[in-house]
């Protein structure tokens, strides 16, 4: 126990992501106080030669009050709404409390497309890079005022994960009015605190308890959870804890839970393909697309594939299904429309190239875009 909070006090690129509710009022708007006391303990942590990315939630929060909505809408047009007007306010809230620190702050907004496709990702990564190489703090959001539902992470905790995970970060450290993970619900006195979670076995027979109470907040223990296993999945510790003690966590005290680490990391672009995308179709493979794919790490060819289902365009990502039992065996990014696969299936490449010409030589899959579920 005493080397994983070494760990964490060791830590030089640390990733914290603070919740809405712990950061505003319960009408909605910012909570300065509250806003000022994170301020400080990252400041002070940056300005010792740390390094600090912020993902932060908030924004729709922030809008609440000064469009006068009385509660957190649920309709998407007005979440947008709320967050184009909130956004504005986190962050100018944020650069002021950090300039009391010397510090310039970035603003990074995300959508799920911005971590998926190559290209996307790549910018993402060289732009968060940059922003620590010149000594600036990015706060992170998603980007709530143009994600649909189609291509929304869904909630900050899974982002701030998938952050960690970009920037090859040292800990993760995830903020909530919680100050940890219990076998019930904290407010039940035959709970009890769960201090550290060494793998999925610690965290059987625990109820997780649904989102909080605030009302501001889309988050609540299983987002926790389910983000603490991606992070720690990639070989980055986790500590869940509440705002207020974010201070003590980050100095190594025994406060919060502690998530230990796997071992090995993957591939840094592989897990953001598992972990951050949601499936636009389905391809169904043949025992030996199987085989391939699964045992000899090879791409998907034409020739394997038996049925196409779903509605998707080159570039998207899709699952990879055995066609005899129907489950998902993998995951990549595909090099065509789902409108011009059907008249490829079942064909090999050479005689794709023959008669659709050269371009229809690639693979339906490469196995640089593909990772296995």
């Amino acid at each position: 126990m005493g080397q994983v909070r070494e760990a964490v006090t060791g830590a030089r690129r640390i990733v914290v992501k603070v919740g809405s509710s712990s950061l505003t009022t319960a009408a909605g708007g910012l909570d300065d106080q509250r806003v000022d006391a994170l301020v400080d303990v990252l400041g002070d942590l940056a300005t010792h030669g740390r390094e600090v990315v912020l993902v932060s939630s908030g924004a729709i929060a922030a809008g609440l009050a000064p469009l006068r909505l009385r509660r957190r809408p649920r309709d998407l047009a007005t979440q947008q709404a709320a967050a184009s007007v909130g956004q504005g306010l986190l962050i100018g809230r944020y650069a002021a409390g950090f300039a009391r620190h010397g510090m310039t702050v970035g603003q990074v907004l995300l959508t799920v497309d911005d971590v998926t496709r190559r290209v996307h990702y790549r910018n993402a990564y060289r732009t968060l890079r940059k922003l620590l190489d010149l000594g600036a703090l990015p706060i992170v959001n998603e980007n709530d005022t143009v994600a649909t539902e189609e291509i929304r992470f869904g909630d900050n905790d899974r982002l701030a994960a998938l952050v960690a995970a970009l920037v090859d970060a040292d800990l993760l450290v995830l903020l909530s009015d919680v100050d940890a993970l219990y076998t019930g619900s904290p407010s039940d006195p035959a709970s009890r605190k769960i201090p550290y979670v060494a793998g999925d076995e610690d965290l059987a027979g625990i109820r997780i308890s649904a989102p909080g109470k605030s009302g501001v907040g889309t988050g609540g223990m299983v987002t926790k959870v389910e983000a603490a296993r991606i992070a720690t999945g990639f070989g980055i510790p986790v500590v869940l804890t509440s705002a207020p003690q974010a201070g003590p966590a980050l100095a190594g005290e025994d406060v919060g839970t502690l998530f230990r680490a796997a071992e090995s990391r993957p591939a840094a672009r592989l897990f953001w393909l598992a972990h951050a995308t949601s499936p636009r179709g389905r391809l169904h493979l043949d025992p030996g697309a199987v085989t391939a794919v699964v045992a000899r790490r090879k791409s998907l060819l034409p020739a394997g594939i038996t049925a196409v289902d779903g509605s998707f365009a080159a570039g998207d990502p899709v699952d990879l299904v055995d066609a005899g039992s129907g489950a998902p065996v993998a995951r990549g990014l595909v090099n065509y429309d789902a409108v011009e696969l059907p008249a490829l299936l079942g064909r090999s490449t050479p005689e794709l190239a023959a008669a659709l010409g050269p371009g229809y030589e690639r693979e339906v899959v490469h196995r640089d875009d593909l990772v296995l579920l």
